[in-house]
């Protein structure tokens, strides 16, 4: 027969049994909860620039590999104009849900903040950093039937005949145009500019032969280059892309300290939970990882490279700031 102690002590024991199990299923749905999972339903990528560029270019190579590693359909939606303000704009205001992401780059994200007075959107409150995947160099081109095979004879040949060389771009503020800026500045030349509303239209035009040089989108030019329609000066960035090696940096073609790398990133909108951010920077610095990417990256003259969302935001603050600098210093204006 049990006494009162031990009925006491039973009945304790089945209480802290029953406790124990309460807190393990809390415990479980709390996972559950905060767990992120692969999405469950298509995701959109929205390049805010016209199809065919470098931003473009890497961010269909990583569409394909997130399709492949959620099985489900990752899609790329163009929306250029205004210098990459619109489709930077519907990204900022599409819901927080990690089904809508922007494709950053420097021009829509680094560049116009210094470029616009007003913007409908900024890049430090309305968007969450997630991570970027590349650096891309701009390359410095000419068509053919100019008479230049250097950075030092385009010099030249820019100071013998002061404005009748012209450059394109896609506009006023992007990469490319303060590429061309830095150039004229750093060799002291009159290059005249012109901006286009898209850069494959200069690409076309420099083909043609009514432009004398581009500072163009590596892989917009590459195909060009080795089809032998344009003629490749140097790469803007500090060393030689692997993409082409025979292709020597302006900086070490007659112009010491000249550098601009262009790179690309996926933002989500400003709300999206940390779980979403930890899951999406997670799943992309994944497939980053694949060579076969990494070759796909490094024939666009790419260099594929992850970061965390943390170190994106942070870099993010350092080129706005950096090139805010620029804009100021060589008074450009958007056109």
């Amino acid at each position: 027969m049990q006494t009162g102690g031990d009925c006491r002590s039973a009945e304790d024991e089945v209480l802290q049994a029953v406790a124990t199990m309460l807190f393990i299923a809390a415990s479980s749905l709390l996972t559950v909860a905060h767990a992120q999972v692969a999405p469950t339903r298509s995701v959109r990528f929205v390049v805010p620039f016209a199809p065919g560029g470098g931003v473009d270019f890497t961010a269909r190579i990583l569409a394909q590999k997130l399709s492949d590693s959620w099985s489900q359909q990752v899609v790329v939606d163009n929306r250029p104009g205004a210098g990459g303000i619109i489709g930077t704009e519907l990204v900022a205001k599409s819901p927080a849900d990690g089904y809508t992401l922007l494709m950053g780059s420097i021009g829509s994200v680094s560049i116009n903040p210094g470029l616009y007075r007003k913007l409908p959107y900024d890049p430090l409150r309305d968007f969450a950093p997630v991570t970027q995947i590349g650096f891309v160099p701009n390359i410095v081109v000419v068509h053919p039937s100019l008479p230049v095979k250097s950075i030092r004879e385009l010099i030249a040949l820019a100071r013998a005949k002061p404005g009748a060389l012209v450059y394109g771009t896609g506009g006023s503020g992007t990469s490319n145009h303060l590429s061309g800026e830095l150039f004229k500045t750093m060799a002291d030349v009159d290059i005249r500019h012109i901006p286009y509303k898209v850069g494959a239209q200069a690409t076309s035009d420099l083909i043609g032969g009514q432009l004398s040089v581009m500072f163009d989108n590596f892989p917009t030019s590459l195909p060009h280059v080795r089809a032998g329609k344009l003629r490749p000066l140097a790469v803007t960035s500090a060393v030689r892309s692997s993409a082409a090696p025979e292709v020597p940096t302006v900086a070490e073609s007659g112009l010491p300290g000249y550098e601009i790398t262009g790179w690309v990133g996926v933002l989500a909108p400003a709300g999206t939970s940390k779980d979403t951010i930890s899951m999406l920077h997670a799943e992309i610095a994944k497939v980053l990882k694949l060579s076969d990417l990494r070759e796909k990256f490094a024939n666009l003259g790419a260099e594929a490279g992850s970061s965390t969302p943390e170190q994106f935001a942070a870099f993010i603050q350092s080129e706005i700031a950096k090139w805010g600098r620029v804009i100021k210093a060589a008074g450009i204006e958007p056109t």
